[in-house]
């Protein structure tokens, strides 16, 4: 695997992906973070040795290089999931080749479906932990030259940013909730009885990625922060029709102050 993330990581670099600090991962109605990026160098997955391709609307496919909150960061407009088919490698390459490229954080988001009675469509959750029931991506043999054979979870999302966000959220007024994230494969929404499960576990959210990348770049020591956007809700009573469109159109909404914290975040860290 070494082989294919250096040989990805030399073309990046030959088209102009040079020591970026941060990495960014966006998931669904979330990329127009990207809009806020500047000196942009703009790549199409397709392009890119060894990269899958992203096959679901709201994930435009494109890797970006840029400057944003002071910084150089590349990020992905569009991530992978295992519900389109990809196996663990596949889904979580980019996080290897980002990390090889010179990330010292990985900061990612994602929508989700709340489970937690108190929250409401719209609301940013700040991930603390997170269950993760998709594959495990370290499965199989370990290369020891990329990361150790049992990495320590402990502090999966890093304790530091999360409490750095939260001061910035609070600084711009905006709320936000700290809560564990829930993965599962999708590509289903979950059913009732679902829902009520995934939160007698212990879940306030859940949705069908992040957990995966996050795996992968705590087993190379990078320390991750990660938010949900809240766009369907999984509360008994509040239970209502789900669409991707649906939930495309609630992050969406809430993009905007997501943005604004992580762009403060990113600078300050």
């Amino acid at each position: 695997m070494l082989e294919n993330i250096v040989n990805t990581v030399e073309f990046l670099r030959s088209r102009g992906f040079i020591a970026p600090e941060a990495g960014i991962v966006l998931g669904t109605g979330l990329g127009g973070l990207t809009t806020a990026i500047e000196n942009q160098i703009e790549i199409p997955y397709a392009d890119i040795p060894d990269f899958p391709l992203s096959t679901v609307k709201g994930h435009a496919g494109k890797l970006i290089y840029g400057d944003f909150g002071g910084k150089k960061i590349v990020a992905m407009k569009g991530r992978f999931h295992f519900y389109e088919g990809y196996g663990s490698e596949q889904v979580t390459f980019p996080i290897r080749v980002m990390k090889q490229l010179g990330i010292r954080a990985l900061f990612l988001s994602n929508a989700a479906g709340g489970t937690n009675p108190d929250y409401k469509i719209g609301d940013i959750m700040i991930i603390k932990d997170h269950i993760s029931l998709l594959p495990n991506p370290l499965l199989g043999p370990n290369d020891e030259r990329i990361g150790p054979r049992f990495p320590d979870m402990s502090e999966a999302y890093d304790r530091q940013l999360i409490a750095k966000a939260e001061t910035i959220a609070g600084r711009l007024g905006i709320p936000v909730t700290r809560g564990v994230y829930l993965s599962t494969t999708g590509p289903t929404f979950e059913t009732p009885a679902e829902y009520r499960y995934f939160r007698t576990i212990g879940a306030d959210a859940v949705g069908m990625s992040t957990t995966p990348e996050v795996i992968t770049a705590r087993h190379m020591s990078v320390p991750c922060f990660a938010v949900s956007i809240i766009t369907d809700l999984g509360v008994e009573g509040k239970i209502e029709f789900t669409t991707h469109e649906s939930v495309q159109l609630a992050a969406e909404q809430s993009e905007r102050k997501m943005t604004m914290i992580m762009k403060e975040l990113i600078a300050s860290f």
